[in-house]
């Protein structure tokens, strides 16, 4: 059982980029450790053998998916049946049955949640499995004293084994994001030290010939040299504004937030970009709660909006409708909703969203989305995005109320 999570950790995720592709290697590893639980049980006379086949298959289930579960509960079964039709072979096809729909429906939940109610989730799961097996087991078997203990021990086992493997799992994977995060804090660190140096230093033959480009472009010259110069220009524009989400990026944030209110700061960025949004045959529904109070500056709030919708509008090239809301949480959150109908994004491309050099425009950056991140971390606020490919995008940004 420890194999699988060691392969995956050090192998599987430095070279395999599809996510796919890594659930189709996963589900084999930990086929493999079931197959391995199985043929080396602990036999306690009497046909009764005792395996922790569980724990991969609860593991390989939560973090595999649907297709995972179902890979490994064929090859349970497959090997049962290779063993031979016995009264196991009925109690492990009826487990199954009764567990599997089961797993499936809290794997969802288990996906969103943190890491305590993982591990609820999983050793919940656990006692499940081991109960409905200690149930069929009477009933298949009929009850004694004997076999009750047994049972008692499966249960207890099971759910050890699976606290102490889904606990270990969840700390690497909470190694693994941080030392992501610190490799790429440095290289952002590395980034804000280097703009504030080179900006000053290429605006200024920018500026110079932006200026001469202006003074040639006479009246009299032709089309065709009128469009060159023209398209310079525009270049050159476009490079200033790349310079400018750097400097944004790279320069130190100034502290000067105050108590805004959110509905009116959104109602502010709907009106600012609505001609942006009808020009691209773009709809916008908004529904925004009032009296929703942060601490916050308005001015980069509205400057992370409007790169946020602007994207949402540039995903959708035939139109579409945009749902903007403002509402609160239970928990004492503003919660901002931008949702499309755009192209979407895979999970690879989410997880790459706000670092420096990724956008999924051919003219891209990926610093203005890099901008808006930094800017809602500042107030202590957070971006979370749901996506399909080809339905569409939500952000939803999470931002501390105040009264």
């Amino acid at each position: 059982m420890v194999v699988p999570i060691f392969i995956n950790f050090t192998i599987v995720l430095e070279r395999v980029k599809s996510h796919k592709n890594r659930n189709i290697i996963m589900s084999i590893l930990w086929g493999i450790s079931i197959l391995f639980c199985m043929s080396f049980p602990v036999s306690l006379g009497q046909n009764i053998r005792l395996d922790l086949r569980i724990v991969p298959l609860i593991l390989g289930s939560l973090y595999g998916g649907f297709w995972s579960s179902i890979f490994l509960s064929i090859l349970i079964i497959v090997y049962r049946l290779y063993s031979g039709v016995s009264i196991g072979f009925y109690n492990s096809v009826l487990v199954l049955l009764l567990t599997i729909p089961v797993i499936l429906f809290f794997q969802r939940y288990f996906a969103r949640s943190e890491k305590r109610k993982r591990v609820k989730i999983a050793i919940g799961l656990s006692l499940y499995y081991c109960f409905i097996g200690f149930i069929i087991f009477i009933i298949l078997r009929g009850f004694s004293i004997d076999y009750a203990k047994i049972q008692i021990i499966q249960l207890i086992f099971g759910a050890i084994a699976t606290w102490f493997f889904i606990v270990l799992y969840e700390t690497i994977i909470e190694i693994n994001q941080i030392r992501t995060e610190l490799q790429n804090a440095e290289k952002l660190r590395v980034i804000s030290e280097l703009t504030s140096v080179f900006a000053h230093e290429l605006r200024n033959p920018m500026q110079v010939t932006r200026g001469f480009l202006q003074l040639l472009n006479e009246p009299d010259l032709p089309k065709e040299k009128k469009e060159y110069i023209q398209i310079s220009i525009e270049e050159l524009d476009r490079a200033n504004e790349i310079i400018n989400d750097f400097l944004a990026f790279g320069k130190p944030v100034i502290n000067n937030n105050e108590r805004i209110e959110v509905g009116y700061q959104l109602q502010r960025v709907v009106k600012i970009i609505q001609s942006y949004s009808l020009s691209h045959n773009v709809q916008m529904i908004t529904e925004i709660l009032e009296d929703c109070w942060i601490y916050a500056n308005a001015h980069k709030l509205n400057q992370s909006l409007i790169n946020i919708l602007k994207n949402a509008i540039e995903s959708m090239p035939n139109g579409g409708i945009i749902w903007i809301t403002c509402t609160s949480t239970e928990d004492g959150f503003i919660k901002i909703t931008i949702k499309d109908q755009g192209i979407g994004m895979t999970k690879e491309q989410m997880d790459r969203l706000g670092y420096p050099f990724y956008s999924l425009k051919e003219s891209g950056t990926g610093l203005g989305m890099m901008v808006s991140y930094q800017i809602v971390r500042s107030f202590k606020g957070e971006i979370q995005v749901k996506s399909e490919k080809d339905k569409g995008t939500e952000f939803i940004i999470l931002l501390p109320q105040i009264n």
